[in-house]
């Protein structure tokens, strides 16, 4: 596939100057020359895969870079190939563009232990081209006698080359000295509105601001976090670029092509919110190779970390025993959740199969029958690649997250439990327990602590009944409710 490659020719060495936000640093490479180690050398985490299979890493994945009192936005790329014409290569330089225009600087990272090869010779021409100052990180010399080796390497003709283990820190502070070096300094975003910009100009500035998605970094906080889940290949990479409006992730038919987790900060209804989308979660039996089992794992993590999970189902497949073991984790760890039926379109309009249009209905009617225990849960219908109903999932997301953090009185709570006929409950009589009296003792999720006349965990039956009852009464839609049990005279005790 033909690609149009920058015509600018090299510039003098940029000079240091002052930016909106922090600055951006794009690392780049073949594949599987140490990029994604080298990245978390440089934050100090685990954020990207890690693994000897080749290609990875395949989106941008963002992080922060600290050195010498300053901070740095650092993205990891996927490993380049310009000339490869198939869809994920073509998908993954593709991300990598995008990154080499945002970046104000560039590392490019090569193997210290192979041979110079020509598409390290084209790449180096493609990064000389775009004008930014270039670094060149001969990783994996982790001993004094290959860093002649790494002199080889000179023949790429960029002058900034350091040999650098970033497996094991060799060489990594004087890397960053040098980046840092020519790196602009952040400046607040106020401060550069200050230029000669017009009136009119500093307000549409401002609102493209408010309406486009926010920075990549750890940069912000007070954000709600949203992860979105689900079976490999029913449209969650689809999903994060229609509700940011861009191409953030790599789409593509090829089932699991997204591995590592792919967030993008953006601004909706004045509410900071956080996606993530995470890698497609199959069983272990499925999983074979090394960069999909930690996909998976890192999947689960991210979606620990979440407030909200957008569990999305594919309309085409309906409802699988896997969407509801996914489901089920969300559920487990307490995380809200809105349910999101995607390619809806593809089931009532269009269809090539000889049924009927899908009814919604129906649709729904069965889901809640794979899915009792997310019975809080929202169901939306979309279609993300058509951009249908999405901005209802993000206005589903700012509503459960909300509902996630109420917090309701214990005086409301007590008048709440004199109104209940506890008789209703479908309970046998000897596992039934006398409340005294209920607080709610913390929020995301809402925990409620029941003091009662027995120390017993509550029959599955009454604890549905009290929820039911609770729901009617005070919302929490979207969000689990846990409930802890303690006997009024448990302090007497040890008396």
């Amino acid at each position: 596939m033909a690609r149009t490659r920058s015509t600018q020719t090299p510039t003098s060495p940029v000079q240091p100057k002052a930016s909106p936000g922090p600055p951006v640093i794009a690392i780049v490479g073949r594949p599987n020359v140490g990029k994604s180690t080298l990245f978390n050398r440089l934050t100090g985490s685990r954020r990207a895969i890690v693994g000897d299979e080749p290609g990875i890493t395949r989106d941008r994945i963002y992080g922060e870079v600290a050195w010498a009192g300053r901070t740095a936005r650092l993205i990891d790329t996927g490993g380049i190939i310009p000339d490869d014409a198939a869809l994920i290569p073509a998908e993954i330089f593709r991300q990598a563009r995008f990154a080499l225009d945002e970046a104000d600087a560039i590392v490019m990272v090569v193997d210290g232990r192979t041979e110079l090869a020509s598409p390290d010779i084209d790449l180096a021409r493609l990064l000389q081209r775009t004008g930014k100052p270039l670094f060149l990180a001969v990783n994996k010399i982790d001993a004094e006698g290959l860093e002649a080796a790494a002199e080889n390497f000179r023949r790429l003709g960029i002058r900034n080359l350091v040999p650098v283990s970033a497996e094991h820190g060799h060489n990594i502070g004087d890397l960053l000295d040098e980046v840092f070096a020519v790196l602009p300094a952040a400046q607040e975003p106020e401060e550069a509105l200050a230029g000669p910009e017009s009136e009119p100009e500093k307000a549409r500035s401002a609102s493209a601001r408010t309406a486009s998605p926010r920075t990549h970094g750890e940069f912000e906080q007070h954000e709600t976090r949203v992860a979105i889940i689900g079976r490999p290949n029913v449209g969650k990479s689809t999903l994060l670029n229609a509700l940011t409006g861009s191409a953030r992730a790599i789409v593509s038919p090829v089932a699991g092509t997204t591995r590592d987790a792919v967030d993008e900060l953006m601004e909706f209804q004045g509410q900071q919110l956080r996606l993530v989308d995470t890698a497609g979660i199959r069983r272990k039996g499925k999983t074979r190779l090394m960069a999909e089992k930690l996909s998976v794992v890192m999947a689960r993590r991210h979606l620990e970390m979440a407030d909200v999970a957008l569990l999305v189902i594919d309309a085409t497949e309906g409802v699988t025993a896997s969407d509801a073991t996914i489901g089920g984790y969300a559920h487990e760890s307490g995380r809200s959740v809105v349910i999101v039926v995607n390619k809806w379109d593809l089931v009532t309009t269009g269809r090539t199969d000889g049924k009927p249009p899908a009814d919604k209905a129906i649709f729904e009617r069965q889901l809640r029958a794979v899915l009792k225990y997310l019975s809080y849960a929202p169901v939306i219908f979309i279609s993300a690649s058509e951009g249908r109903n999405v901005s209802r999932v993000l206005e589903a997301v700012l509503r459960v997250a909300a509902e996630r953090r109420k917090r309701v009185s214990t005086g409301q709570m007590n008048r709440f439990l004199e109104k209940i006929d506890f008789q209703r409950a479908s309970v046998p009589m000897a596992k039934r327990v006398r409340i005294f009296y209920m607080t709610q003792a913390a929020v995301a999720p809402p925990t409620f602590v029941l003091f009662t006349d027995r120390d017993v965990k509550l029959h599955f039956s009454f604890e549905r009944f009290l929820e039911n009852q609770i729901r009617a009464a005070f919302g929490f839609e979207g969000s689990p409710i846990w409930f802890k049990v303690r006997a009024r005279n448990e302090s007497k005790k040890g008396e």
